[in-house]
């Protein structure tokens, strides 16, 4: 079995710019996945000049008065040693972590990103999102992502005491994986057509997300209009086999992908 040790023994590439990761689903129940998580920001992210944090870092967060509790405490002190150290940390939130807000933001030293966003990073432009948006097929889903997004609704459910918002989000998630066992795998996947108007939205060629937890690199299209959607790995390092990764982009412009031990996968010709 994979152990934490093995991203502290890796090195990134020479020339490294940013690192993209989501989908840690970080609890103080995964001592092993937490580990590999301050591994990486100690044996990757300190060497790059940006991290990208896509969604999904905490399995949930109840709000940002959740900050005291020292398990959360310990995650976002070792954010803010990475950015204190010079390194730029943006962030878009997932399905599970769209309560961060302004409180965390300072905390951890880092700065808000739409979803989605486009950036130019080594002067290629990239799309980053999240990718819980464009699961449209889930019309469940999208319903109560829709409702629980309005700021009213987040104004009225952070008013209520902490152990109570802990303990609805518990249920919510029981519920949702119950649900999740009954749906077709395909309709918890991404949709093509909101994929689609999602490049002609930003006008990229590349893009770059989560929440799915199926890595890979699917090519759209060809030709002039051919365009690369990679799909980030979930990270789980306390079972067997394990599951994690991220990418990178050194300064040439050139796009990497490294599975959960830091060992680069095969490139996908652009």
């Amino acid at each position: 079995m994979t152990t934490a040790t093995s991203i502290q023994k890796t090195q990134p590439l020479p020339g490294t710019v940013a690192f993209f990761i989501s989908d840690l689903h970080l609890r103080a129940e995964l001592p092993l996945t937490t580990q590999a998580f301050h591994d990486f920001l100690q044996a990757q992210a300190r060497h790059a000049s940006q991290l990208y944090l896509l969604g999904d870092i905490f399995e949930y967060w109840a709000g940002d008065d959740d900050l005291v509790t020292p398990y959360n405490h310990d995650i976002v002190a070792a954010l803010r040693q990475l950015s204190d150290s010079g390194v730029a940390l943006f962030w878009i939130s997932g399905n599970r972590d769209f309560l961060v807000a302004q409180e965390f933001a300072a905390a951890a030293g880092l700065q808000f990103l739409d979803d989605p966003q486009v950036v130019t990073i080594a002067g290629r432009q990239l799309t980053l999102a999240h990718g819980d948006a464009q699961c449209t097929d889930d019309v469940a889903y999208m319903a109560f992502r829709a409702q629980v997004r309005q700021a009213a609704w987040q104004q009225q459910f952070l008013a209520m005491p902490l152990a109570q918002r802990k303990a609805i989000i518990e249920g919510v998630r029981k519920n949702s994986q119950e649900a999740n066992k009954s749906k077709d795998y395909d309709i918890m996947d991404v949709n093509p057509d909101a994929i689609t108007a999602l490049f002609e939205q930003t006008g990229s060629r590349i893009l770059i997300h989560g929440h799915t937890h199926r890595p890979a690199c699917h090519i759209c299209g060809s030709g002039d209009d051919r365009r690369l959607r990679y799909v980030l790995p979930d990270w789980e390092y306390d079972v067997a086999p394990v599951r994690g990764g991220w990418m990178s982009i050194t300064g040439d412009g050139v796009l990497h992908r490294f599975d959960g031990d830091g060992n680069e996968l095969p490139p996908v010709a652009e």
